[in-house]
């Protein structure tokens, strides 16, 4: 699963690390370290510009809204239940197999969060003594400080409600493409916490190598077969991850100081 994000990266790097051709500055985002559902995010797509005599596919970096309206829902309500597709079914739902053959993004970040209930807070929770137990967050992100290319979606969905000259007729928006989470060692563990990825949370965000970056942009590729083989989860032992401060569980909290790695866990004991 992936229901939370860092992206604090500038465009002016992005463009230079993805081979970016065309961007809007209008279209600048302020760096985000709690990226969450429904927000407005940078994605890296290959489509031809609009109205421009020349078809070709061109590299962009757009500014999308996380949570995929697909194309023929009614409204847009349903967004923030669409942020994640899995990767072993993506060719084959309704709302995602379309995008899935033409409309492939990657979302660049930091890392992403994910939370882990403390052993103590479970023996609370069977005991009946505490209905929701608190989570540890932990930021799960490239060992070597790389880049983390998410692979994604995106897709169209047309306001009806109004004019076709109206700035916000048509929404972009994005999902992230989830796969199960790694069961190899972390490159970097905590002493104390967990040593893999599934130790944290079944699923993960599927994160594509820079060896995959062109072939999963490129809108020419349609063939289903071929593009599942992308799918395949990155090398293991890439990544790293440490516990943060429970400050990231609340949306509206936002700065560097999210990331800052803890000692040890704020919520007890958890493995």
């Amino acid at each position: 699963m992936c229901g939370r994000y860092a992206a604090s990266r500038r465009p002016e790097d992005l463009t230079g690390l993805f081979q970016i051709e065309k961007w809007e500055p209008a279209e600048t985002l302020a760096p985000d370290w709690n990226v969450a559902p429904t927000k407005e995010v940078y994605a890296v797509l290959e489509r031809p510009l609009k109205d421009a005599e020349d078809r070709r596919p061109v590299r962009q970096l757009r500014k999308l809204r996380w949570g995929l309206v697909p194309s023929f829902a009614k409204n847009p309500e349903g967004a923030a239940r669409m942020i994640n597709a899995r990767a072993e079914t993506v060719h084959e739902k309704p709302s995602f197999r379309r995008p899935f053959a033409a409309r492939r993004c990657i979302l660049p970040a930091d890392g992403y969060y994910e939370w882990v209930t403390g052993s103590d807070e479970r023996e609370l929770e069977v005991q009946g003594r505490k209905k929701r137990p608190r989570k540890q967050p932990y930021f799960v992100t490239p060992a070597d400080g790389a880049v983390f290319a998410m692979a994604g979606l995106y897709e169209f969905w047309r306001d009806r409600t109004l004019p076709d000259d109206h700035p916000q007729s048509w929404w972009v928006t994005c999902s992230v493409i989830t796969t199960e989470a790694e069961t190899g060692p972390l490159a970097v563990a905590p002493a104390d916490g967990p040593h893999s990825l599934s130790e944290i949370h079944p699923r993960m965000p599927l994160m594509l190598t820079q060896d995959r970056w062109d072939a999963w942009l490129d809108p020419s590729r349609t063939d289903v077969d071929e593009l599942r083989e992308l799918l395949a989860p990155p090398p293991t032992g890439l990544m790293r991850a440490y516990p943060v401060a429970t400050a990231v569980s609340n949306v509206r909290n936002n700065g560097p100081e999210l990331l800052e790695e803890l000692a040890a866990p704020e919520v007890g004991t958890l493995f």
